[in-house]
């Protein structure tokens, strides 16, 4: 677990929430990322509460609902307020179960309601000429495009694409190990282009970046190291230049296409929810929305009384 220290809690308040997110970070194996949202938003609570000469273990459900009250009135968006909520709600629980408090202020607060917005996907096309932009006669460009042929063939997360090893990927039956959240392994199978641009690219362009350096990580920088996900945004928002695509791009919208593009060829949503690495087949229901807007354009489109 990497310890970002905080600068803002208090010493009583600090020891308190790096017990709880060590706690965290043993019990469930949650990512660095995800640990630093909940001391982020447990520092937010923590200042509001400092100024009521109170500490985090001394709120009430009154504390909770004005600082939560308090995000409102920023115009801090519902979901985040119900991601901070989740939190604290999370935080208190733990100290229940330390002994350190007796009863759960965050028990009784209802989350705000959340609206359940459709992930914008790309079309086929819009993929292909996405997928052809990387010149692939230079060897980051053929770096480039087996990144992106691999993002698209198996629906990875970015930072599953990113920390992949090299070990990882066998081309010869096909199949990636990924190591996805909580630490939790699946196996997701190439497609045949992705397998194609992959061997080309560890056969030779992958030695041509490294030069006498060395690394495990399978998508490398002229610095032997692994991409980082910032840098592969930009690598895909640039690349969506390059290919004419005018709609914003990142990361997940490649993982979203992959989906969509199941489902639209007739896969079935367990299996995507597999592919996908969700725990949960209601994270992956949202994209049967997706499936279906499309195909209620195509009917109206195509059909003689759409």
């Amino acid at each position: 677990m990497k310890r970002n220290r905080p600068h803002s809690l208090s010493v009583e308040n600090r020891e308190i929430v790096e017990q709880f997110l060590e706690a965290l970070w043993l019990e469930h194996g949650l990512s660095d990322n995800t640990l630093k949202a909940y001391r982020t938003d447990l520092e937010g609570l923590a200042g509001d509460l400092a100024k009521q000469d109170a500490t985090l273990i001394d709120a009430g459900p009154e504390h909770l609902y004005s600082y939560l009250h308090t995000l409102f009135l920023r115009r801090i968006s519902a979901r985040t307020v119900a991601r901070c909520l989740s939190a604290y709600r999370r935080f208190y629980r733990y100290q229940l179960r330390e002994n350190r408090i007796t009863t759960d202020p965050s028990a009784e607060i209802e989350a705000p309601k959340l609206g359940r917005p459709l992930p914008h996907s790309l079309s086929e096309q819009e993929v292909e000429e996405l997928l052809a932009a990387p010149d692939t006669d230079s060897s980051l460009g053929l770096r480039d495009r087996a990144m992106l042929e691999t993002f698209y063939a198996t629906g990875l997360r970015v930072s599953e694409l990113v920390n992949l090893r090299s070990t990882e990927v066998d081309v010869i039956t096909g199949v990636i190990r990924v190591m996805g959240k909580g630490g939790k392994e699946r196996l997701v199978p190439l497609g045949e282009a992705a397998i194609e641009f992959l061997r080309r690219y560890t056969d030779g362009a992958r030695r041509a970046i490294l030069g006498t350096k060395q690394s495990d990580a399978l998508f490398v920088t002229r610095r032997a190291r692994s991409m980082t996900r910032q840098a592969c945004w930009q690598m895909i928002k640039r690349y969506g230049i390059v290919a004419g695509i005018r709609t914003p791009l990142s990361p997940h919208t490649l993982r979203h296409a992959f989906a969509t593009h199941l489902l639209n060829h007739g896969a079935d949503l367990r299996s995507v929810q597999m592919l996908l690495g969700h725990s949960d087949l209601s994270t992956t229901q949202i994209y049967t929305h997706v499936a279906q807007e499309r195909l209620k354009r195509l009917h109206q489109q195509h059909h003689p009384r759409g």
